[in-house]
């Protein structure tokens, strides 16, 4: 058996840097080193390299290669672990599909429209069964009469930045008197900021993944948090939140959802794994889509992770079906 040369690809541009780097030690550990030699490369804006523990070794980016002691090292597989841009918006994807490599990712469309709310929206728009709030995107070259927002949208609203992950920018307003505020905090995040009405329900998020050819939906987890909505605080401070996997649902609750979510992954053409967010509607347990992570999180302790265990599978064969099955 030919052992594959594997660029494990973290760090990125954004604050989710740090997040990346846990998520790609837990990967390297989990991939099965008979089958797969591992180089962790890290993504910075000024350059990309190889750390072997003793020195930082350039990635030539004209044929995504590493040399080591005068040997060139051609990687059969780039698996991104990159949260937010250039790992989660389309950029590495476009680039390893002009090298010919393949990745676990979505391809560079799919990954571009889904970093955007608002679209992934209308995407999916249509599903039986899928609610979205409703909401109005606004663009930071254009006027934010706030009037207008509270005259279309009921209280309490989320505003949140249109293609940020990890929650950074993001408020909860329950007047108009807050709007202006929570507009440009949102705006120092993106050009486009997403304002929508506020879900009351349990939220949840849900791992999908191609295995062996099909599509695999994984036990859901519900996410209790004890802030107001689930922040990047929330999500990255130890006892913020608490998280239940698998979630407690009904079997049919849990089946209809999958149901849903399958439609999801095949509408939007996603590829490898995702994670999605949703709520289900206090009173009337209706499936409110939030949207699509196509680079969840992998530390030990991430949704994914947590979900692959509940269902019985082991991690490590869990990754080697998705780096095989983008071959």
């Amino acid at each position: 058996m030919t052992v594959k040369n594997i660029a494990l690809c973290a760090g990125g541009y954004t604050g989710e840097y740090e997040v990346s780097i846990n998520s790609a030690k837990n990967i390297a550990a989990n991939l099965d080193p008979a089958k797969y030699k591992v180089y962790t490369v890290l993504i910075n804006r000024d350059s990309w390299f190889h750390d072997t523990g003793h020195e930082h070794i350039s990635i030539d980016k004209n044929d995504f290669s590493l040399t080591i002691k005068g040997e060139k090292i051609k990687f059969d597989f780039a698996f991104i672990t990159v949260h937010g841009t250039p790992g989660e918006d389309g950029k590495l994807q476009g680039y390893l599909d002009m090298m010919g490599v393949p990745y676990n990712t979505c391809d560079a469309t799919t990954s571009a429209i889904t970093m955007n709310k608002a679209y992934t929206k209308t995407i999916v728009h249509g599903i039986h069964g899928l609610h979205a709030a409703r909401s109005m995107q606004l663009h930071r070259k254009d006027g934010h009469d706030v009037a207008t927002i509270a005259a279309n949208l009921k209280f309490p609203l989320f505003i949140k930045p249109n293609n940020g992950g990890s929650s950074v920018g993001m408020s909860k307003v329950h007047n108009i008197a807050g709007l202006p505020e929570a507009i440009e905090k949102a705006f120092h995040e993106d050009d486009q900021v997403l304002v929508e009405e506020f879900i009351k329900g349990r939220e949840f998020s849900r791992g999908i993944a191609r295995i062996k050819g099909k599509i695999t939906v994984l036990p859901g987890t519900e996410i209790i948090s004890t802030k107001e909505f689930f922040d990047y605080e929330a999500k990255y401070t130890p006892g913020v939140s608490h998280e239940i996997t698998p979630a407690d649902l009904s079997p049919e609750k849990s089946d209809e959802i999958a149901e849903i979510l399958t439609e999801i992954y095949l509408r939007l053409n996603c590829k490898g794994m995702v994670r999605i967010d949703f709520i289900l509607l206090d009173d009337t347990q209706d499936f409110y889509f939030i949207e699509v992570n196509t680079t969840p999180g992998q530390s030990s302790a991430s949704l994914i992770p947590q979900q692959v265990r509940a269902a019985g599978m082991d991690l490590m064969e869990f990754y080697g079906d998705l780096i095989e099955g983008a071959f």
